[in-house]
């Protein structure tokens, strides 16, 4: 749970130096810093995708197909079920909460402990990573520290509009992500990697983790939602070219 706890140790971190700062980071440090996280976000996708592939060149080329196929059949599968648009709705609805409010007006804890908990633990990058970091050994912590950096900037602004209740979702983040570690750590990495299906898992893994960059620097809007069906397509498809 090492991406778990670096996740909630940047909400923690951010809310205590935004209460200490007692102001926003400029806009070009930000540009910096969301650029900077880009190219992580990039290198650590790829890089757990380039991992899970082995074998000759036409087994290689083979498991790069079963990816593609998986990541078809799960954009599907997510469209049929709206988890983008859950996501959307979520991600609207804690907008216009937000517009409702102003640096200056009174805290409102409880109003911030449950949309910055519904932000951070509904972020695709945030399921990605705690699915990764239970699945491999040892654990793939990257993409959570990832998100911790980029939930420790947005607590820092988060906290000036609810005070510690936007530090208090951390507990959230806490028990939402490191339950997806545990179970994918405890149950259901034992069982992929005693059937040799592990690998698919993280090879479709790594190349949402990576796309979620192109979201980031605003390049291309991606339903990564809708994507995480192929987290289970590919193993299936896997064992049924077996």
């Amino acid at each position: 749970m090492i991406g778990t706890i670096l996740n909630v140790a940047g909400i923690l971190s951010g809310g205590i130096i935004g209460l200490v700062r007692r102001k926003p980071l400029a806009p070009a440090r930000e540009a910096y810093f969301k650029v900077g996280l880009a190219a992580f976000t990039t290198f650590y996708g790829l890089r757990l995708s380039w991992l899970s592939l082995s074998g000759s060149f036409l087994q290689i080329l083979r498991q790069l197909l079963i990816v593609l196929l998986a990541m078809a059949l799960g954009k599907l599968a997510g469209r049929l079920l709206h988890l983008q648009k859950f996501s959307n709705r979520l991600g609207r609805h804690a907008r216009e909460r937000l517009a409702e409010l102003r640096p200056g007006t009174p805290a409102r804890p409880g109003e911030g402990f449950k949309i910055c908990a519904a932000l951070f633990c509904a972020a695709p990058l945030g399921i990605l990573g705690a699915i990764q970091d239970g699945l491999t050994v040892p654990g793939y912590f990257y993409p959570l520290a990832v998100k911790a950096v980029i939930d420790g900037l947005a607590s820092m602004g988060f906290v000036l509009l609810f005070g510690w209740g936007s530090m208090v979702s951390a507990i959230a983040v806490l028990a939402f992500q490191g339950t997806l570690t545990l179970v994918c750590a405890g149950w259901l990495g034992p069982y992929l990697g005693a059937h040799g299906l592990v690998d698919p898992v993280n090879a479709v893994g790594g190349v949402l983790v990576s796309s979620v960059a192109l979201v980031m620097l605003g390049l291309k809007r991606i339903e990564l939602a809708d994507y995480l069906p192929s987290l289970v397509v590919a193993p299936l498809l896997t064992w049924l070219v077996r």
